[in-house]
């Protein structure tokens, strides 16, 4: 495993990379909160056929910050991907995304469908949509929040009650949550704080509505695999999810026994499905 660290316009973004710098690149993205280290488990058996590249998104794990002034969305978070690969010198890459990840590897294959050989997704398929029975309360309560002046940092006297806050919080056991946990700490005085941006835990103040996503979803060419965990979360109602997965056409969808973080519960039966994806 090693430390990478990439510079895109206007900021620079950390990562961890596995494998022979000359194999097939595959780039991976983590879900929300989480950091490039989501993939330690994942990565190291899938390194001796792909060049691994797992990103921090802007605002967590080893990645800058938004100025206070701009906001997080995937848009902008596909445009970072992208510059990610520009600077990477990648012109072609097999693509892996988890829940957030999943949203944002989405819709880059959608917006650059001539760079990606194949598509591997883990608990999504596009981006969080917007049926409009809360658009409104979400726009006003999200205007109504300030840009400045965010409450002090939770400090954790050590590692490990961060490790615990984190399971009680995404219910991954500790043990496998530690991966994520140390990348997205600093040692501050006194223990531990986050480093991740507080300011992605503010609500979004404007989806796409869940019409624009299937229109995106229509045009999805790469062949795709889904992952998904079994039973469901809350929020990937089987029912809704069938409409987008019925927008694309290259799509094979797989169910696996187990949590939301199906990569580290299950990181050899993940490989194995991903090699059999690309």
């Amino acid at each position: 495993m090693r430390e990478l660290k990439v510079s895109i316009p206007g900021m620079e973004l950390g990562g961890l990379a596995w494998g022979e710098p000359d194999a097939a690149p595959l780039l991976m993205v983590h879900g929300w909160l989480d950091n490039a280290a989501s993939f330690a488990l994942l990565a190291p058996k899938l390194a001796d056929r792909f060049h691994v590249i797992a990103l921090d998104l802007p605002g967590h794990g080893h990645s800058d910050h938004l100025p206070e002034s701009t906001i997080y969305q995937h848009v902008d978070y596909v445009r970072a991907v992208l510059a990610a690969a520009d600077a990477l010198a990648l012109p072609r890459f097999h693509l892996l995304g988890h829940s957030l990840g999943a949203g944002v590897t989405t819709m880059l294959a959608v917006a650059a469908p001539e760079r990606v050989r194949a598509l591997a997704l883990i608990e999504g398929l596009g981006p969080l949509g917007d049926d409009g029975s809360r658009t409104l309360d979400r726009f006003r309560e999200a205007m109504a929040l300030k840009t400045t002046g965010n409450r002090p940092l939770r400090v954790f006297p050590s590692i490990e009650s961060a490790a615990d806050a984190r399971a009680l919080a995404s219910g991954l056991a500790p043990a496998l949550g530690r991966h994520i946990v140390e990348r997205g700490l600093n040692a501050v005085e006194g223990g531990f704080s986050w480093r991740s941006d507080p300011r992605l835990s503010r609500p979004t103040a404007v989806r796409l509505a869940e019409t624009q996503v299937m229109a995106l979803l229509l045009g999805l060419a790469a062949p795709t695999s889904l992952l998904l965990a079994n039973p469901h979360p809350p929020y990937l109602e089987p029912d809704g999810l069938q409409v987008r997965i019925d927008c694309v056409d290259n799509i094979r969808v797989t169910h696996m026994d187990g949590g939301h973080h199906l990569h580290m519960e299950h990181p050899d039966a993940v490989a194995n499905w991903v090699h059999a994806a690309f």
